[in-house]
């Protein structure tokens, strides 16, 4: 059917898109750990802030919001097959969340920040990124392919319509972001008695000034 097709393409992109950010965020971060011999208090709650955010991340995913509860009330049959899928699945998640609790306890501990613990960081960061890339593989492999057995008919229509709600709740979202305006200096005002054209003069002034403020550097994006 070409609606599940374009469900399971659909589903497919997004796995490959949060792939290449695990994949980026574990490269960024062995090079820079593999550079410093100490670690500080603020590169442990860097790096536990980004593990977080993207242990999070997968909650939101539509496998996890539309598909596997689509599988559930289309599968009571196969409650068994789908229930140890399920559990490998979820015991993958709990492996992941283990090493972000190590990396929150030391830094949590602010201990010494020794060779040893930029090496135990970087276990703990590859542990995390192997558990959510062997899920992401398991995900395709085994659950895509139970969805296809088990989803018939209108319900891959009613998926198909979530996610088209869901895509244009995001692109509305990120709308309402680009419509923020960008900060600009305001321009001074002339002073009293000054020769007509000051307030341009001034106007032109502070776009100068505005032009040598330093860029306000970027936030890591864990995306290739």
């Amino acid at each position: 059917m070409l609606t599940a097709t374009y469900i399971l393409v659909s589903l497919s992109v997004e796995q490959t898109s949060i792939r290449m950010s695990l994949l980026a965020f574990q490269k960024y971060m062995q090079v820079q750990l593999r550079q410093q011999s100490r670690l500080s208090l603020a590169q442990l709650q860097y790096a536990g802030d980004w593990l977080n955010r993207l242990y999070q991340g997968g909650y939101w995913r539509k496998v996890e919001m539309y598909l596997i509860p689509a599988i559930r009330r289309a599968a009571p049959h196969t409650d068994g097959l789908l229930s140890g899928l399920l559990n490998e699945l979820n015991g993958l998640n709990h492996a992941a969340l283990e090493s972000i609790n190590v990396v929150q306890q030391r830094a949590g501990a602010a201990i010494d920040h020794s060779e040893l613990q930029a090496e135990q960081l970087c276990a703990a960061i590859d542990t995390f990124c192997a558990a959510l890339l062997q899920r992401l593989e398991k995900e395709e492999r085994e659950l895509f392919a139970l969805a296809r057995k088990v989803i018939v008919g209108e319900a891959w229509f009613a998926i198909a319509y979530q996610f088209l709600a869901h895509d244009a709740r995001a692109q509305e979202a990120r709308r309402g972001k680009a419509q923020v305006l960008p900060f600009v200096l305001p321009v001074p005002l002339p002073a009293p008695g000054a020769p007509d054209g000051a307030a341009e003069t001034a106007g032109i002034a502070g776009t100068a000034v505005a032009d040598t403020l330093p860029a306000v550097p970027q936030p890591l994006r864990a995306q290739a």
